[in-house]
């Protein structure tokens, strides 16, 4: 499989591995050792890149992406994602909760859970309207200073958002909803060029 870079050192398979439907979001969840086996055969298959986070299940997901690619640590590329109120969220509403605290138990239980020492693309999952945007990205560059992570992206931002968190910890790669019905943020696809900033697409619905 052909492979692109997000952005300075961080190159990826052109197709990455959304796992999240092994546990999450789309009917009954998969049999645990059959999802470690899926994992394992989409690396056969020429995928580097695998997407979770710590609310697919919650944290289910991450457990079986930690699994199933730990023999094969340094040959993929993982991203998870922080900043999502799980207990909310199970109810139907995504709380946003980008507080450092927050942030900060976020990426201790996703390393554990993905049984590694650090994560390769630490996505802010949503918007968090009470925490400045300087503020995340003041985290994400101690994290990163302190070895946790080694980019950083934002999931569903707008351009304003993107623009100040960049000049604090330039972000990696942008996260948001594309394919042939949903193409609203190719309008924020010249900012991305602009700044050198990588795009990672998902798709539902």
């Amino acid at each position: 499989m052909k492979t692109r870079k997000l952005s300075e050192g961080l190159e990826v398979s052109d197709l990455g591995y959304g796992a999240m439907s092994l546990s999450h979001g789309y009917g009954e969840a998969t049999d645990r050792k059959d999802a470690v086996k899926i994992l394992r055969q989409a690396l056969d298959c020429g995928y580097t890149y695998f997407d979770t986070a710590e609310v697919y299940g919650p944290y289910i997901n991450e457990e079986i992406v930690g699994e199933a690619l730990k023999p094969f640590r340094d040959e993929v590329v993982i991203s998870t994602k922080f900043g999502i109120s799980f207990s909310e969220y199970t109810h139907g509403d995504i709380i946003p909760d980008a507080r450092p605290e927050k942030i900060r138990q976020s990426v201790e239980g996703s390393l554990k859970r993905l049984q590694t020492e650090t994560i390769d693309l630490y996505f802010q999952h949503r918007i968090d309207p009470k925490v400045e945007p300087e503020v995340v990205a003041e985290v994400m560059g101690e994290l990163i200073k302190e070895g946790k992570i080694r980019h950083w992206g934002v999931s569903v931002a707008p351009e304003e958002y993107i623009r100040r968190a960049h000049k604090v910890t330039p972000i990696s790669a942008v996260q948001d909803r594309y394919s042939m019905m949903a193409r609203g943020i190719e309008k924020l696809f010249p900012t991305l060029e602009e700044l050198g900033i990588g795009f990672v697409a998902y798709s539902h619905g």
